[in-house]
C-alpha cells in the first residue's frame, strides 16, 4: 500500500477547539474530517483553565479518531501570534565535497545552522520560513537541487513567539496524550492558505484575523511577515448589547449575526427571525433588533482597524485580507468598502472546510508539507497500522459487501423483479 500522508491540525480558539484532518495527495489536500469542540479556558490568547482546554482537545481527537477508524497520535499545533519577533538570517553554505553540486544535505546543513540563533530567554522559535536561495548571483525560492556552484546563500526568516504562551499551549496538547508534530504561528499559517506572501511582493498586505474576543493584525511586505499586533476587540463586542437585552447565548448571537440581517437598514424589517424560551420567558428577536444593536459597533470596528493601519496605508499601496471565524459573518462582506484601503475577505474553498474559521488549520497542513522538502520528516498524524487496517476494511466492504454503490443498485433492481 502506498504511504498515505494524513495530517491533523489543531487550533485552540477562545471558545472552542478546531481540528482538521486531511490527506495530501499529489500536492492537493483532501479534507477527511473536521471537528469543532465547544470549550473555553482561553482569554486573550492565554490559557486560563488548562483542564477545560485539555478536555476539549481530547474530545475532538477522540471524535475524529472514531470517525476515521484510526487513532490520531500527533497534531500540528497553532501558536498565537503574541510577542512575535522576526530575525532574518543569511547563511553561506560552502560545497566542500568536491562535487560543486547542490544536494539536499547542503540545504539541510544551512537550514540547521540558521536555527541555532537564539533571540532571547523569553522567546521560542516557532517558524523558519520565507526561504530564498542565492545561487550564482540569482535569487529564487525554489530548492536549488542539482545546481552547479562552489557556494550558495540561504536567506530565511526566523519567527519567535512568547515562550510562556508556546509552552502553555504545548502542555495542553501533551496532557491530552497527543504528540506535537510541529508548531506554527497562526498568522503565518493563515497567510499560507490565503496566499498572502505572494500578494505582498509589491505591496503592503494587512492580514486581519477576526476571532470572538480579539483581532490580530499582521503586516506583510516584500513577501515577508513583518509584525503582528493584537486589538482586544473581536466580533463578540458587536453583539454585546443584543446579548444583554435578550439574554442570549454566544452561539445564538453568532448565528443571528452570521445569517439573518443586512447592512442595509431598509432590508431589516420587524418580522421575527429568532424565538427562544429562556427561564420560562419567550424571547423574540427581529432583524431590526439585530441591526440596531450590532451595526454601529461593526462600523466602529472597521474604523478602529483603519486608524490602526493609517501610517501603513500612507506609506504605499496597501490591501487588507480579512479571515478568521469572524469572516463567516456574511454581512461583514458588505463593509469591505469602508476600510481605508482595498479589502477582501478570504474563506477556504476546500470541500469539507469551507469556513473562514478553518483558514489557519488548513494553512498549517500546507506549511508542514512545504517545509518537508527540506526536513524530510516521514511521520504522519494517525497510527499507521490502524490506518492501513481501516482502509483495507473499507475496500473489502466496497468490493465484497453491500458498500459499493453499483452492487447496491444491482441488488435493488434484482429485488424488484
Amino acid at each position: 500500500m502506498a504511504r498515505k500522508e494524513i495530517y491533523a491540525a489543531l487550533e485552540i480558539a477562545d471558545h472552542e477547539v478546531r481540528l482538521v484532518v486531511g490527506e495530501m495527495f499529489d500536492s492537493r489536500l483532501n479534507i477527511l474530517r473536521v471537528e469543532r469542540t465547544a470549550g473555553g479556558g482561553v482569554e486573550k490568547k492565554e490559557i486560563k483553565d488548562e483542564k477545560t482546554v485539555v478536555a476539549a482537545i481530547r474530545k475532538a481527537a477522540a471524535d475524529a479518531s472514531a470517525a476515521l477508524g484510526c487513532r490520531i497520535e500527533r497534531v500540528l499545533l497553532a501558536i498565537p501570534s503574541k510577542g512575535v519577533k522576526r530575525v532574518n538570517q543569511k547563511v553561506n553554505v560552502t560545497i566542500d565535497d568536491g562535487t560543486r553540486t547542490v544536494r539536499l544535505f547542503h540545504i539541510q546543513s544551512g537550514y540547521n545552522k540558521a536555527l541555532t540563533y537564539r533571540a532571547g530567554d523569553d522567546l521560542v522559535l516557532v517558524n523558519a520560513g520565507c526561504i530564498k536561495y542565492k545561487v550564482n548571483g540569482i535569487a529564487s525560492r525554489k530548492l536549488p537541487l542539482g545546481e552547479n556552484c562552489e557556494s550558495f546563500v540561504m536567506d530565511l526568516d526566523l519567527l519567535y513567539a512568547d515562550k510562556k504562551t508556546v509552552y502553555d499551549y504545548a502542555r495542553c496538547v501533551e496532557l491530552a496524550n497527543l504528540e506535537i508534530l510541529d508548531i506554527c504561528l497562526d498568522a503565518y499559517a493563515m497567510a499560507q492558505e490565503a496566499a498572502v506572501f505572494e500578494q505582498a511582493i509589491d505591496r503592503y498586505i494587512v492580514q486581519v484575523d477576526l476571532s470572538r474576543s480579539s483581532t490580530v493584525l499582521t503586516l506583510f511586505a516584500h513577501g515577508r511577515l513583518v509584525r503582528c499586533i493584537q486589538v482586544d476587540e473581536g466580533y463578540a463586542h458587536w453583539y454585546e448589547t443584543l446579548q444583554e437585552r435578550f439574554h442570549l447565548r454566544d452561539a445564538a448571537c453568532f448565528r443571528l449575526l452570521q445569517n439573518l440581517f443586512s447592512a442595509d437598514p431598509q432590508q431589516n424589517g420587524d418580522n421575527v427571525i429568532y424565538i427562544e424560551s429562556i427561564d420560562g420567558q419567550q424571547v423574540q428577536v427581529t432583524a431590526a433588533d439585530v441591526y440596531a444593536c450590532c451595526m454601529e459597533r461593526m462600523h466602529a470596528w472597521v474604523r478602529t482597524v483603519s486608524e490602526t493601519c493609517e501610517l501603513i496605508v500612507r506609506g504605499g499601496t496597501t490591501r487588507y485580507v480579512v479571515s478568521g471565524e469572524g469572516m463567516d459573518i456574511q454581512v461583514l462582506g458588505e463593509l469591505m468598502k469602508e476600510f481605508n484601503a482595498p479589502a477582501a475577505g478570504y474563506v477556504p474553498q476546500l470541500i469539507g472546510a469551507r469556513e473562514a474559521a478553518f483558514t489557519t488549520t488548513v494553512g498549517m497542513i500546507y506549511n508542514w508539507k512545504e517545509i518537508q522538502q527540506i526536513r524530510k520528516d516521514s511521520r504522519i498524524s494517525v497510527n499507521h497500522n490502524e490506518m492501513e487496517e481501516s482502509v483495507e476494511s473499507i475496500n473489502k466492504v466496497a468490493h465484497d459487501g453491500e458498500g459499493g454503490f453499483t452492487k447496491k443498485l444491482r441488488n435493488i433492481l434484482l429485488s424488484d423483479r
